[in-house]
């Protein structure tokens, strides 16, 4: 494909979107159906504090076509676009712009003042979204949008978990979470994805003689070779098969181990 093919498309698709916006077609396509059964979409709201990006465009034209499917079958659709407020992102972004790195430094900052700045961020790449969402065709109200910060919301949640509870869906227990030392609360998981990345981890082989069998070994492997020296014991499985096998005699590792017998998971070891 070439540039100007890519253009002629573009332009197409432009036209296309100025048509819409022109004629009120989004807005026609309620008043038409909002007399049908409603169709309930609850739309995830993406963070406030970041720019769009291809992710969510491949999101975006998912909660686009359902919609516009029910649609079609004369559904009532009502389709409210939403920010999520909460969460670190916004705090993190407000401790850098006011360099500060921990609670202590928040609250001599002044815990007030911090959540202002908060609230005050929170719709500050509003244009570049309401530009991009309508650009990739979707059809979504922009212009009227909850916020989770809202104590509507709030209340919403309040109310929605209240039923549950009437209902006996809902229980205490206890679950372990990650917790972040450096701003002293708990993280969610997509936090704790925030930071994730492949390394390339330390690990050994390591053996262990048999207490009853001298000459014989286990080989383990490892990936927290600095707890070897405190090892006491190898955990072995009453219910998993072993295999003993013995190393050739010209081998690198009998030069190195003098011709050990070793055994191994037979688990671990099929291919």
């Amino acid at each position: 494909m070439n540039t100007g093919t890519k253009s002629l498309i573009a332009l197409t698709e432009e036209k296309i979107l100025a048509f819409w916006e022109d004629k009120g077609i989004f807005q026609k396509t309620l008043d038409q159906t909002k007399n049908g059964e409603s169709f309930v979409f609850y739309d995830g709201p993406p963070f406030a504090t970041g720019l769009p990006h291809y992710g969510h465009l491949l999101g975006g034209t998912m909660k686009d076509v359902i919609p516009r499917y029910q649609t079609m079958k004369g559904k009532f659709v009502a389709r409210q676009w939403g920010w999520d407020c909460h969460g670190l992102p916004v705090e993190n972004l407000i401790e850098k712009k006011l360099g500060i790195s921990n609670k202590q430094e928040v609250e001599e900052y002044g815990i007030g003042k911090f959540n202002t700045m908060a609230r005050d961020s929170v719709l500050e790449f509003e244009k570049e979204w309401k530009k991009t969402i309508p650009r990739s065709g979707r059809f979504v109200d922009m212009e009227n949008p909850y916020m989770t910060m809202q104590p509507s919301f709030t209340e919403s949640v309040w109310w929605g978990f209240s039923e549950l509870h009437k209902k006996n869906l809902a229980y205490e227990g206890f679950k372990s979470m990650h917790f972040c030392p450096r701003c002293e609360t708990t993280l969610s998981n997509f936090e704790v994805n925030q930071g994730y990345k492949d390394i390339t981890d330390i690990s050994v082989y390591t053996l262990f003689e048999k207490a009853d069998e001298e000459g014989v070994y286990f080989l383990a492997w490892t990936t927290t070779p600095w707890t070897l020296p405190g090892n006491v014991a190898l955990a072995v499985g009453a219910d998993i098969d072993y295999v003993q096998i013995k190393t050739a005699e010209n081998s690198s590792f009998s030069q190195k181990h003098d011709s050990k017998k070793l055994q191994k998971n037979t688990k671990s070891s099929r291919r």
